[in-house]
């Protein structure tokens, strides 16, 4: 079972979380920041991860921290369930439409920690989230799991459909890249033998 248990606590946040790849995409998630649940939702579907993740955090003052620590928290989630990351496939990607968008997300889960951004998100809003957390969660789970997570907007106007795209084709993406290679399953699949 390539699972993991997470509990991050800080002045800002209480979060309680539990991963597992090999899942049927069920999800259980309350972040406190509505927009937020549904992205990880999406995110857990289309993935086939399993997600069960709450969230207290100080969202009086407004939702950054809630959202970079869940971030922190699913990073950190994937890092613990890969392990050494012997036998996965390490590389993913997903080019994923939703109605006028078009979102390409690719994955290296290399040990090293980069994002890369070529994304227009339109309104400064979706409902009350703030779009520009959505930068903020990717920044966090990226250095938190130690991977390269490269977003490239290819069409869209629609806000919502834009990061909703994201988060499934991350899904995607990631779901490609952790799955067990069944050929090389007992490799780590870099040359220096580690990520």
């Amino acid at each position: 079972m390539r699972s993991a248990k997470i509990e991050r606590n800080t002045a800002e946040t209480r979060i309680a979380l539990e991963l597992e790849l090999d899942g049927r995409g069920w999800y259980e998630v309350d972040t406190g920041v509505g927009f937020l649940n549904h992205m990880l939702e999406l995110f857990a579907r289309h993935g086939r991860f399993d997600l069960r993740l709450k969230c207290v955090g100080d969202t009086n003052v407004d939702d950054h921290h809630s959202v970079e620590d869940v971030g922190i928290a699913l990073g950190a989630a994937f890092a613990q369930a890969l392990g050494d990351k012997r036998g996965i496939v390490r590389y993913g990607s997903m080019l994923l439409p939703m109605d006028e968008a078009l979102m390409l997300c690719a994955v290296d889960i290399s040990g090293r920690a980069a994002l890369g951004w070529k994304v227009e998100i339109p309104s400064q809003k979706i409902g009350t989230f703030d779009t520009e957390l959505a930068k903020e969660f990717w920044l966090a789970f990226t250095r938190s799991l130690g991977a390269a997570v490269h977003f490239q907007q290819l069409a869209g106007e629609n806000s919502h459909h834009i990061v909703e795209a994201m988060f499934k084709a991350a899904g995607r993406a990631l779901g490609a890249a952790t799955a067990i290679d069944p050929e090389h399953k007992d490799e780590i699949p870099s040359t220096k033998g580690v990520l």
